[in-house]
């Protein structure tokens, strides 16, 4: 049988050091967990790579990660903290904190709208303008369905931004700019192309998927997503920020990315403009809940979630609705989703066998300069390990 290997790894010696360089004072230090006897490890044939996760923590914190809280379950489950809370404090991270989820919350977004269709309030192939009438100017003479905005295939630009550059976005994090402006921005430019020719990834889809929610439930799409997902699965740590509150409130996760030569402290922001595309906060707890739940048929009924899993029929796909799939150098296929913002990074995963059972889940939150440029060198270290085996 698989055996439960849950460990809390803390490398208190690179604790202590990191600590003392960044701080300035008396670095806070955590205990390593006892060792769990290699047999027992062996015991989890199907499991994942233990030693190669581990071996990824250890050397957390270092010059660009500054803590990693990774939750591994299934058949053969892990859970690994290392790292600093704060650079500042030199307070040692622990699995409970709160960190900002970015992009994983299309994967809330989509699932609500797949429960509107679900409850026949939507069509999947209704044009977009069914529900949000007026929302596009006549240079759409094709406007794309709700299909493919949920499947980034409805070649809509993207909207206005608060600069392009890391130093751009530093200065204006504070600035508002809402939703309905990225949109209003995005849809004066014209389309990209027709929908359905092409798939390109952006947040404009799923503002817009937002906006629709919003307009069919008549409700704010932070308290649908809280009655339709949160709730429902016990996720009580997780939750959006109030229009623009720029503060992670409760035990969070400091975040740090590299401003105009130097390491700055990017964590309270201003996430307005990424709402139903990217302003989630949440904890690895939560997110494994939603993992398990969606997986479960308990967020979508099994037939949408097959849709939810089915990549469209375009030239170069890889993401089907919410979620990316991606084949692992073994042939398991897994279906993931990233979140980046600055000095933030997570990860959620699964993968499924033949029968469609969950066998494997990956959560993670890692803090790291690298946040928002290596997204896959953060994976290969902190998650892809647990679908080794």
């Amino acid at each position: 049988m698989p055996v439960d290997t849950r460990i809390r790894t803390r490398t208190a010696v690179a604790v202590a050091l990191l600590a003392g360089l960044l701080a300035g004072g008396t670095a806070h230090t955590a205990t390593a967990a006892p060792a769990v006897p290699a047999a027992q490890l062996r015991a989890a044939a199907t499991g994942p790579d233990v030693a190669a996760l581990e071996r990824a923590i250890a050397q957390v914190p270092d010059d660009d990660v500054t803590a990693a809280l990774i939750r591994v379950g299934g058949d053969g489950s892990w859970t690994g903290t290392a790292g600093l809370r704060s650079r500042h404090t030199g307070a040692a991270a622990t699995q409970d904190l709160r960190f900002r989820a970015g992009s994983t919350t299309k994967v809330v977004t989509a699932s609500i709208v797949l429960q509107l269709v679900a409850e026949g309030r939507v069509e999947l192939d209704a044009p977009v303008t069914r529900y949000l009438p007026g929302l596009l100017p006549a240079s759409f003479t094709e406007p794309p369905t709700v299909r493919h905005l949920l499947t980034w295939t409805s070649g809509l630009k993207a909207g206005a931004a608060l600069g392009d550059t890391p130093e751009e976005m530093y200065a204006q994090r504070f600035r508002t700019l809402t939703p309905q402006r990225v949109v209003a921005t995005a849809v004066a430019k014209g389309p990209a192309f027709t929908p359905g020719e092409r798939q390109v990834y952006q947040n404009i889809d799923y503002t817009v998927l937002g906006l629709l929610i919003e307009r069919v439930t008549g409700d704010r799409y932070a308290h649908q997503a809280e009655v339709r997902v949160l709730r429902p699965l016990g996720m009580r740590d997780t939750g959006f920020p109030a229009g623009p509150d720029p503060v992670i409130h409760g035990p969070h996760l400091r975040a740090y990315a590299e401003v105009g030569g130097r390491t700055v402290d990017v964590t309270e922001w201003n996430m307005s403009d990424r709402w139903a595309a990217g302003d989630m906060i949440s904890t690895t707890a939560d997110l494994e809940k939603l993992v398990r739940g969606l997986f479960g048929g308990r967020v979508v009924p099994r037939p949408l979630l097959d849709r939810m899993l089915t990549l469209p029929d375009v030239e170069g796909a890889t993401h089907g609705m919410g979620l990316q799939r991606f084949v692992h150098d073994n042939g398991t296929v897994i279906w993931a989703k990233t979140g980046s913002r600055p000095g933030y990074h997570t990860v959620l995963a699964a993968a499924r066998d033949a029968n469609g059972r969950l066998t494997r889940t990956v959560v993670y939150s890692v803090t790291a300069r690298s946040a928002r440029d290596d997204g896959l060198g953060l994976a290969s270290r902190f998650a892809l390990p647990a679908f080794n085996r």
